[in-house]
């Protein structure tokens, strides 16, 4: 565990992360990028921009993110998220061509659409309840 401390350490005194922190308005900038990727909700330029401006926002207060119950709950929650767009697409996928003939989706389809949309509803909301405590 002190490893990862010193690591995290480590990371929040990256130049990088001085900038995000410390500047008057990297961090805003950034929290903008961040909130307009995640609310245009689709494309890979978005899904890109929401990554790349969440790694920097981490980098600024790194030590305080990884004790944050709220940001932990949104990484477990992206990462299921992430076993479910998996397992659509080589599970429930796979017999996507008989879908266009007349019959309704699989119920493991719409459970998997069903799971995305609350997954990523709790993401939003977790993302925004980090903020709140990052300050015990």
């Amino acid at each position: 565990m002190k490893a990862f401390t010193e690591l995290l350490h480590w990371v929040e005194t990256t130049p990088l992360a001085i900038l995000v922190s410390q500047s008057t308005y990297g961090f805003a900038a950034i929290d903008m990028f961040h909130v307009a990727a995640v609310a245009v909700v689709f494309g890979t330029i978005a899904v890109l921009v929401a990554a790349v401006t969440g790694v920097l926002m981490f980098t600024g207060q790194a030590v305080k993110y990884a004790m944050n119950f709220a940001f932990l709950v949104k990484l477990a929650l992206m990462a299921i998220a992430g076993l479910n767009v998996l397992a659509f697409h080589f599970i429930t996928y796979r017999g996507v061509a008989r879908w266009d003939h007349g019959v309704p989706a699989p119920w493991s389809a719409k459970l998997a659409g069903a799971l995305s949309l609350m997954i990523w509803i709790a993401v939003a909301a977790y993302g925004r309840f980090t903020a709140y405590y990052m300050f015990p």
